[in-house]
């Protein structure tokens, strides 16, 4: 996962003109309280601060399901991150299903089952994905005559017509 970075603020100093506050990455706290009471340090200048979350930088599977805005944080955002933890790909491969597909649905579980289910590997090209999916699917025999020759970009195109890619990332469309 890239660094999930919050720029807090509060609306009381940007009021006064003012954009005072700090970077930080939620991935240093192990919750949401934890969260919370470094905000509260941040800004103990202020008797009861409203925050104000004046940027942020996270994969595109938090900004999808919209779980941080300029007022809010979600507070299923550390079981999410859980999730994710625990599920059998790396974060590259969420975000890049999430480019690939959106999001079809706000339940964490739904997505990680999505993509299991949907995900064949990284590859470099569609040839070589292509070349690879027909191989170990059996569709090219172990004994095909050496003067037969596939055309590999042809048949590419005409195979990802039911895969979609991001990133070296290819999915089966579901």
């Amino acid at each position: 996962m890239k660094d999930l970075k919050i720029y807090v603020s509060t609306y009381a100093k940007y009021n006064n003109g003012s954009i005072k506050g700090k970077w930080l990455n939620l991935l240093d706290y192990e919750n949401l309280d934890e969260l919370k009471k470094a905000m509260q340090n941040i800004h103990n200048d202020e008797l009861d601060p409203e925050y104000m979350i004046q940027d942020f930088e996270c994969d595109e599977i938090f900004k999808n399901l919209n779980l941080i805005s300029e007022s809010f944080i979600s507070d299923d955002i550390y079981n999410i991150i859980e999730a994710l933890n625990n599920a059998c790909y790396d974060f590259e491969v969420y975000n890049s299903y999430i480019t690939s597909f959106g999001i079809c649905s706000n339940e964490i579980y739904e997505i990680i089952d999505q993509v299991e289910e949907s995900y064949c590997g990284e590859f470099l090209n569609d040839i070589d994905f292509v070349e690879n999916l027909l191989k170990d699917t059996g569709c090219i025999p172990d004994n095909l005559p050496s003067y037969i020759h596939i055309d590999w970009e042809s048949t590419a195109r005409d195979i990802m017509m039911d895969y979609s890619t991001d990133n070296n990332q290819y999915f089966r469309n579901i």
